[in-house]
């Protein structure tokens, strides 16, 4: 990239991403997920939780479709079982 080129928000993310990555081990992201796993529940209630979960539910419905419940569930009974 030339010095008078500017680098879009996504490069830049992603420069950075990388540097964190090589900076900090797996203990660095679980203690920053917990704090802000955390700080979400201090903000919002059950019926939050429950409106994301429908969100993801429903797009997860919509990309994998609707046997894929049924499937995983199988798959999971199996594991269980074994």
């Amino acid at each position: 990239m030339a010095n008078d080129e500017k680098m879009s928000r996504q490069e830049a993310g992603r420069k950075g991403g990388e540097a964190t990555s090589r900076n900090h081990d797996k203990d660095f992201y679980r203690e920053i997920g917990q704090k802000g796993g955390e700080a979400t529940s201090e903000k919002h209630d059950k019926d939050f939780y429950q409106e994301i979960g429908q969100k993801g539910g429903e797009a997860t419905s919509e990309t994998h479709g609707k046997g894929f419940y049924k499937e995983i569930g199988e798959k999971g009974g199996k594991v269980r079982n074994s």
